[in-house]
């Protein structure tokens, strides 16, 4: 298996943790998303590469009749444990089990760069409706925040980055040009562990030993006690969405 697919995969053995110290997304970032629909009404949505669920349950909660797609088994009953109300189902971008012109947005969480785009696209088209929507969303640490930037650095371990900022989409004929747009977020951490433990949830430190990412977390654990923004109490982590969304064109 080469190192993408290691890392593509890496995510399910650690789907518990992943469920509880991955953030959640902004609704905001979710509404802006589907303005193209032009309607308050509640609609079909699907979830692709859903994970388990973090961007799920923001969905349900703004009301929408949610289908939940996940390649990862482990993933997907975490998904099924925590979000309630969600058609959940096995699956991958390249392969949709959804029918032809049956959803009104689809929607991908931090995961649209793990996907063989020119398989993908013409998959997410046939199940979108015509005036559909497409959009992806990332949600990472505030570049902004010096703390945080030298918390990356700390971070990195010897597998770096899986994509570049910002993530190339395909031109694509089924799909307007995208639009994008960012917002800001943030993800409540109760101490300088919590905050290493959403950290080693990153695919750059579940794919490598044991004793890297030790040492890893114990830079990273000396960095977080020796702030103050850091070492005692909750604190409020700066996160930024960006997002991009690509309207479906009739045919």
């Amino acid at each position: 298996m080469d190192l993408h697919a290691r890392r593509a995969d890496s995510f399910g053995a650690q789907a518990e943790a992943y469920a509880e110290h991955r953030p959640d997304y902004p609704v905001a970032a979710i509404r802006w998303a589907l303005e193209p629909l032009g309607t308050d009404e509640r609609l079909d949505v699907l979830d692709l590469a859903a994970g388990t669920g973090k961007l799920t349950s923001v969905l349900v909660a703004e009301g929408h009749r949610v289908t939940a797609v996940e390649p990862n088994e482990q993933m997907l009953s975490e998904l099924v444990r925590r979000v309630h109300d969600v058609r959940a189902l096995p699956g991958h971008a390249e392969h949709i089990p959804v029918p032809d012109n049956t959803i009104d947005a689809v929607f991908v969480g931090t995961a649209f760069h793990w996907f063989d785009q020119e398989k993908a696209l013409p998959e997410i088209a046939r199940v979108l409706r015509p005036g559909g929507v497409l959009a992806a969303m990332w949600v990472e640490p505030d570049p902004a925040c010096g703390w945080l930037t030298e918390l990356d650095r700390l971070s990195r371990s010897s597998v770096e980055t899986q994509r570049h900022e910002p993530v190339e989409v395909m031109a694509h004929p089924s799909f307007t040009p995208e639009e994008r747009a960012s917002f800001p977020h943030s993800h409540r951490r109760d101490s300088p562990e919590a905050i290493a433990a959403w950290i080693n949830t990153y695919s750059r430190l579940l794919v490598v030993d044991e004793e890297e990412r030790a040492a890893i977390t114990d830079k990273v654990l000396a960095y977080l006690r020796g702030r103050e923004e850091t070492s005692n109490g909750p604190v409020d982590v700066p996160l930024l969405a960006d997002v991009f969304r690509m309207v479906r064109v009739s045919a």
